[in-house]
């Protein structure tokens, strides 16, 4: 090969290290990221979204930072309660990276700092609290986490959103009670759901009598005044029919005798007729029938009869 030869391959080869060193000093930083740069070991500035240039052999990338929340599930961590009880709880945490720089420099391992602080802290809390408290105050040790992390991760350009308690593990024997707990609370809830039917049925039921008797009790006495009425009605029709009929036949009498006393009857008719008209009078229901025992008395009487039936001939005339 001769020199012209080998300096053009020298000349090639430069260029190409020119362009890839080039290419390297050229950094696009994609959306919700950011880079962290440094000139000779120090900070030099936080990169954000865009195209950027960095001075080759100068300036190095130190760290590439995601923006976005992120979340992190920490396996399970054993505790004690206040009353002795020792439990395994797993949290799942929420956390979203503030200050790029803060990050990069403040904690050598962010996510192993995060992980041993949940621990404590979760243990701290759980503490102060026995087991029914543990178990039914989530949202409450949630929120005491989320805030006690949250002011310890400042130092270090994090934010913690949110903590969660995924699962809280109560040892077997515990759990074993917990569920004949739950299951004798559902009877006597079942029992107690039973005896309020039984109690409405029965009120019900009585209810339901009483309006029945009620009823029955307006119905007879309905029934009753209709009976009393129609036997009143009953009563006053008979009443007014023998008045009726009483009348006529004493008006029938009447003019029997009116006209015995017209045609010129004899006082031996008249005394007949008279003591036809007594056995009339009696309609009957008397069962004596006391007659004078002398011609003359049945005279009398035939002679009353005379002149009342005088009177009533004349009554009208008179009117």
């Amino acid at each position: 090969m001769t020199g012209e030869m080998i300096t053009g391959i020298i000349i090639v080869l430069v260029i190409a290290v020119v362009l890839v060193v080039a290419a390297s000093c050229i950094k696009i930083v994609p959306q919700a990221n950011a880079i962290v740069l440094e000139r000779l070991g120090a900070y030099r500035a936080t990169w954000s979204t865009g195209i950027h240039f960095k001075i080759p052999f100068i300036e190095r990338v130190a760290r590439r930072v995601n923006l976005k929340e992120q979340v992190v599930d920490f396996p399970p961590q054993p505790v004690i309660t206040k009353d002795n009880v020792t439990m395994r709880i797993d949290t799942v945490v929420f956390y979203q990276i503030t200050d790029s720089k803060l990050y990069a420099y403040g904690v050598e391992n962010p996510i192993m700092a995060i992980e041993n602080l949940t621990a404590t802290t979760l243990r701290n809390i759980i503490g102060d609290l026995e087991l029914d408290e543990t178990l039914t105050s989530r949202e409450i040790i949630n929120t005491k986490m989320q805030s006690a992390l949250d002011l310890a991760t400042d130092p270090w350009g994090i934010k913690v959103n949110r903590v969660e308690l995924k699962n809280i593990m109560p040892p077997a024997a515990i759990q074993e009670a917990m569920e004949k707990q739950m299951k004798a609370e559902r009877e006597r809830r079942e029992s107690i759901l039973i005896a309020e039917g039984e109690k409405k049925s029965t009120i019900l039921v009585a209810e339901g009598k009483k309006e029945s008797a009620i009823l029955d009790a307006e119905a007879e006495k309905r029934a009753a005044i209709l009976r009393a009425e129609a036997e009143k009605e009953r009563k006053i029709k008979e009443a007014e029919g023998q008045a009726e009929a009483i009348l006529k036949v004493q008006q029938a009498n009447a003019d029997g005798i009116r006209a015995l006393k017209e045609a010129g009857a004899d006082e031996a008719v008249l005394t007949l007729k008279s003591l036809e008209a007594l056995g009339v009078l009696a309609n009957g229901h008397a069962t004596k029938i006391i007659v004078p025992s002398d011609l003359q008395g049945l005279a009398s009487l035939a002679t009353s009869l005379k002149e009342i039936v005088s009177d009533d001939k004349k009554g009208p005339a008179a009117k």
